[in-house]
């Protein structure tokens, strides 16, 4: 069953409206998902967690069917200051003051600024594949720069790749979602129905465009303030990674984030690519289950 015993709704939040899956009772867990994805990316682990857990898995901002800001000269409503505070509000709504949160990609990058924004309410984090964004573009490479290609197309001006992408929304997404080989399959159906539809709602590729145009302008001013005011990740943090893919061949992923943390750092790489939660579900659970007992 695709999410059995969770309910399909929507919140406001932070005046944002949020599409979120709920289900589990326990302590409350915060899923967030990457690009160009929804909650639905949680499908083999969130049943699994309910057993523990509260989870709560939205769709960010921006992407699957949760508000979608317009575009900005600043791009400052897909800040990811702003993303965060729509979580630190759904969860406050929810009635849930700590929380730990579980994220993966640009979820993690959400994450990460919740963390450091409201570092009362985080109380443990587990970042799936990324190091920093800063850190990203202070080592930037030609390996980095053509390896994360997307990075640097979809932060040009609006609405240039826009319109690149609509032009073929379903051929751009398999495109981006090959970083290592994969055939349509990879994805749960009713997964990559979802990512599909998400994708064609207006506004989703704006907002997705505007995310990796808020990453090279407003969100490094955030997060250059943040290091030189001597903010880390207080809590606890996990960062796993996919051995397959990128991360631990141009980067020593545990070191740097020791530079961002105050707190304890551990973690590894899982014998998958980028998408850890949907190819290697049981190796992630057990690092969870470690991290979160």
């Amino acid at each position: 069953m695709f999410f059995e015993g969770f309910t399909l709704e929507h919140r406001e939040a932070n005046g944002q409206r949020i599409r979120m899956r709920r289900g589990g009772s326990g302590p409350p867990l915060l899923l967030l998902h990457g690009n160009p994805q929804t909650h639905a990316m949680w499908h083999k682990l969130a049943p699994t967690l309910a057993r523990r857990f509260t989870v709560i898995a939205p769709d960010i901002r921006g992407y699957g069917f949760s508000a979608k800001p317009p575009a900005m000269p600043d791009s400052a409503g897909m800040a990811k200051r702003a993303m965060a505070q729509d979580l630190a509000a759904l969860m406050t709504d929810l009635g849930h003051e700590r929380f730990t949160v579980v994220s993966h990609d640009r979820g993690a990058r959400v994450a990460h600024r919740l963390a450091l924004d409201h570092p009362a309410r985080v109380e443990r984090l587990c970042t799936m594949d990324i190091i920093p964004t800063l850190a990203h573009f202070e080592r930037t490479t030609m390996e980095f720069a053509l390896g994360y290609y997307h990075w640097f197309f979809l932060a040009q001006p609006h609405d240039k790749p826009e319109r690149m992408i609509l032009r073929d929304v379903e051929d751009w997404f398999d495109l981006h979602t090959s970083r290592e080989p994969k055939d349509r399959s990879f994805f749960h159906p009713e997964a990559r129905a979802d990512y599909l539809a998400a994708l064609r709602e207006e506004g989703t590729v704006r907002s997705i465009c505007e995310d990796y145009r808020a990453a090279v302008g407003i969100d490094l001013e955030h997060d250059r303030a943040s290091r030189a005011a001597g903010q880390k990740v207080q809590c606890p943090l996990l960062a796993l990674w996919g051995a397959k893919g990128s991360i631990s061949k141009w980067y020593e992923p545990l070191a740097i984030w020791r530079d961002y943390a105050s707190g304890e750092v551990t973690g590894g790489g899982v014998n998958s690519g980028h998408y850890l939660a949907e190819e290697a579900p049981e190796e992630v659970l057990i690092w969870l289950g470690r991290f979160l007992s």
